[in-house]
């Protein structure tokens, strides 16, 4: 009785765990070869400034937050990065905003032997744009403080390298700082 009890537990707990798993896998998109490129084509006309994409190295965790949606690329980062700024680029209503880990200045060549071949090419990649770095876990408060009003879209490479991935914030492409700025000054003025 006890054998047949522990058995049924066991099992239990083996079934328990897979459809845990099955549900935690649910959360990544599967894709294979270019299907993810009309998956965010589609994101991208919904979106709007304040929406998050971000660009990531294969072992960037999975996000708990519903806000927050992943794609599996199968594909290497610049190659995911050109193409989704060139999608960005096309758009009328949204600009990008480029954030890379900090963290990847300060990674040596002993550290990673390609290191230096790979921070030269992300920046040709993004040097127009005028990125800026910030702390990896300063990334993970923005992308969660985000993620609870807005939509976050996480597309996961195949890259291997740490600190390599690229946060892209979409900021409204025919509304500038300055424009807004100028408009809340007039209205302070208005009854």
């Amino acid at each position: 009785m006890v054998r047949i009890l522990k058995y049924f537990l066991a099992v239990l707990m083996i079934a328990t765990c897979g459809m845990g798993c099955k549900n935690e896998a649910s959360k990544i998109e599967k894709s294979t070869s270019d299907s993810w490129k009309p998956k965010l084509k589609n994101k991208l006309s919904e979106y709007g400034h304040r929406n998050w994409i971000l660009i990531v190295d294969k072992a960037f965790p999975l996000q708990n937050s519903t806000g927050i949606v992943t794609i599996d690329t199968h594909e290497g980062l610049l190659k995911v990065l050109d193409y989704t700024l060139g999608q960005i680029d096309s758009l009328s209503h949204v600009k990008p905003i480029i954030f890379t880990d900090k963290e990847l200045n300060y990674i040596t060549k002993e550290q990673v032997e390609d290191i230096g071949d790979y921070r030269t090419a992300l920046l040709e990649h993004i040097r127009k744009y005028q990125p800026k770095s910030m702390l990896h876990d300063s990334v993970f408060v923005d992308i969660y403080k985000a993620s609870k009003l807005f939509q976050v879209l996480v597309l996961k490479t195949d890259e291997v390298i740490p600190y390599s991935s690229v946060f892209i914030q979409l900021d409204c492409k025919y509304w500038t700082t300055e424009k807004e700025h100028n408009l809340r000054t007039k209205m302070r003025f208005l009854p």
